[in-house]
């Protein structure tokens, strides 16, 4: 399907945005003579999608045309990982361009965190803004606002407009966490002073299936413009506004991290019963309608040839109520990989990654080269020119887009789930896990909404040679190691038939570990409350 249809199909929808160019600004002759500018950048980073989501990686669930398409006319990754199996620290990860072990940062953060980006951290949009960007994020933040907690019926800062963003446009926290409002730069949308904002007030979220009310209540106004079906939308039409707004003669870099797919499963009403696969699938369907729409913009002003586009998740998908749905349906969230979001498991991690670059990126070409978005900060400062006072993890995979990387980039990737003992190492085709289990959700039964580890095995319709009828063999090592090139769904632990290997990676990880500060870890880690119980 090319682009103009999708674009028309969308019109039977009533929903499509419409992003014009003049024709005084198409017909610039300066544009045609002036020095080429370094790209414009959009980022999609969107929630919780899974390796096996999307048809470019096998789905046959879900439609997802206008994101094929735009591995058709780039790049399409196979082994690119996300730099936590966890939301909030892989948001982390990607900005800042560090291991979020190094900040002892493992789970998704709440309403009452501060600011997770310390001020000293140089982020990816801090490189683009130094090299004369200008910068925009919409979406989910789950970062954190503050310096010790957010204030949020006053001024919301530090926050994103601090860490190298122009404006900011988006949720606080994730589509299933208080509280359930806008933030538009260092405020909350429809705040009244009238009517503050906290616990112990009349609550006015509404409640879903994987979505409380909680506690948070006040700020009526504020709560009403928050409409749970109308979040993927309203984040569309923003983002191309702001699109329309920019300085053409400037390069710009978006960042759109969607709430799709993180449950609650809430697509706008005519994506409803779109997909094979329930809310989840209709959820990717409107993703899907979503990147058309930012594409479609980006044609209509004349600058797609010159935007470098990067669609992405930030996890692997998730075994909830809606995940759990879906593949009773015969669709594979994470397709052949096991394991799913929090776990160390490939599941967790390696998600879909597309890059989209005109005359830069060979189209229609796959990659199965390492690659981690940690890796982004020094790659957008290769593209741009710019210069990076600490690249920190973050290796430059600039040859790796454009299809002449040589030797591997990166020959070694931390890998980082929920549960801090089980901080993993991948070097070349090898994984060392120095645990049994993923770390990951603890959830024994299928039906119970965090479901993971060895239950999670025969769930998914996969096999491990340490579970046995969704349990822990008595004979299953402590720790595992995989050899993905021969094994990449891990179904074979083979760590005792090369013990001098897994002693060599353990000592290697020992090294790491004696970085991670001695504080307390940031984060809600699901092993530990299900030890508690």
């Amino acid at each position: 399907m090319n682009r103009l249809l999708s674009i028309g199909a969308a019109l039977s929808l009533g929903i499509v945005f419409v992003c014009s160019l003049s024709v005084a600004d198409a017909a610039d002759p300066v544009a045609t003579i002036s020095k080429p500018q370094p790209p414009n950048i959009v980022l999609i980073f969107a929630d919780d999608l899974g390796y096996g989501d999307l048809g470019c990686y096998g789905a046959t669930k879900v439609q997802t045309p206008n994101i094929d398409r735009l591995a058709t006319e780039g790049r399409r990754f196979t082994d690119a990982h996300s730099a936590s199996a966890v939301c909030s620290p892989s948001r982390y990860g990607l900005l800042t361009g560090e291991y979020p072990f190094r900040k002892n940062f493992w789970g998704p953060v709440g309403a009452g965190h501060p600011l997770m980006i310390d001020e000293q951290h140089e982020t990816i949009a801090d490189v683009l803004k130094d090299s004369g960007y200008q910068t925009a994020y919409f979406g989910k933040w789950h970062l954190g606002f503050g310096k010790t907690k957010p204030k949020w019926n006053q001024e919301l800062q530090p926050g994103p407009l601090e860490r190298g963003f122009d404006y900011f446009y988006g949720i606080p926290c994730a589509n299933s966490v208080p509280p359930y409002v806008y933030v538009e730069n260092h405020h909350v949308v429809g705040r009244d002073p009238d009517d503050p904002m906290g616990t112990g007030k009349k609550v006015h979220a509404v409640a879903l299936p994987e979505k409380g009310a909680g506690r948070f209540g006040g700020g009526k106004v504020a709560h009403d413009l928050y409409v749970d079906e109308m979040i993927g939308t309203n984040l569309t039409e923003r983002s191309i506004k702001w699109l329309q707004s920019t300085d053409k003669d400037t390069p710009f870099f978006l960042m759109l991290s969607t709430t799709n797919i993180h449950h609650p499963f809430t697509p706008a009403p005519q994506f409803k019963g779109s997909s094979e696969a329930g809310l989840y699938g209709d959820f990717i369907a409107e993703l899907d309608w979503i990147t058309g729409q930012i594409m479609g913009c980006l044609d209509a002003q004349g600058i797609a040839e010159n935007t470098l586009v990067i669609f992405t998740s930030d996890n692997g998908g998730m075994l909830n109520m809606g995940g759990q749905a879906a593949v009773k349906m015969g669709h594979d969230i994470n397709g052949e990989l096991l394991g799913s979001k929090f776990g160390v498991w490939e599941g967790g991690h390696r998600v879909p990654m597309i890059v989209r670059w005109p005359n830069h990126v060979p189209a229609g070409t796959t990659s199965d080269d390492l690659i981690s978005h940690i890796d982004f900060l020094a790659t957008f400062a290769a593209i741009t020119g710019g210069t990076l006072e600490n690249p920190r993890d973050s290796v430059d995979q600039l040859a790796t887009l454009t299809g002449t990387p040589g030797e591997p980039a990166r020959p070694e990737l931390l890998l980082c789930p929920n549960s801090p003992r089980h901080l993993s190492i991948r070097h070349g085709d090898w994984v060392y896990i120095p645990e049994q289990g993923e770390g990951g959700f603890q959830g024994d039964t299928p039906g119970e909404r965090h479901l993971g580890g060895a239950g999670s095995v025969p769930f998914l319709r996969k096999t491990n040679s340490d579970v046995v009828d969704g349990q822990w063999s008595p004979d299953a090592p402590h720790a595992q190691l995989y050899n993905l090139a021969e094994d990449r769904a891990q179904t074979t632990n083979v760590i005792t038939s090369h013990p001098e290997m897994a002693q060599e990676f353990a000592a290697r990880l020992e090294k790491e570990r004696a970085s991670i500060p001695k504080t307390k870890p940031i984060g809600w880690i699901n092993i530990n409350i299900k030890k508690k119980r």
